[in-house]
Order: C-alpha cells, then structure tokens, then sequence
C-alpha cells in the first residue's frame, strides 16, 4: 500500500487521489511516521458503510462473532 508523509501528500495532493481512484488502492498518510488516515477508493467506502450499516443492525438484535457477521452480511449484499 502506497505511503506518503502529510509533507508529500500536500504537494502531491491530486496525484495521491489519481493514485486511490483509478489504481483501486488505498493510499496510507503519515505524520511523523505514524499512519494518521487513508484515502479509499469510493467502492472501498461503499463497502465499508455497508459493512457498518449491517454491524449496526445486527449488535441491535444479539451478540455476534466476526464470522457469523461475515456470512451474514455477504448473504445481505448477495440479496441486494
């Protein structure tokens, strides 16, 4: 996964973005070497949302573990 500093990421700004968006990859910022954030491509965030969105619903209704969270949400997505 690509890293930048906040330095470089400043003076790169529209390349780094180029670089998520069209090469589908998440790029890592640093400050101070300690990752700070990420820009995603969309569909990453898309799918993260949703990831969220279903976690939600489901702590609302029981206690679940990752693996029953992760049939239950592709079975949703799959449904859509």
């Amino acid at each position: 996964m690509p890293t930048y500093s906040t330095v470089e990421a400043r003076e790169r700004f529209s390349d780094i973005v180029n670089e998520a968006a069209y090469g589908k990859e998440p790029v890592i910022i640093t400050r101070r070497n300690k990752e700070v954030v990420a820009i995603v491509p969309i569909e990453d965030l898309q799918l993260l949302r949703e990831a969220y969105d279903a976690l939600g619903e489901m702590r609302r209704e029981e206690s679940i573990d990752f693996d029953d969270f992760k049939r239950r949400f592709l079975a949703q997505r799959n449904a859509t």
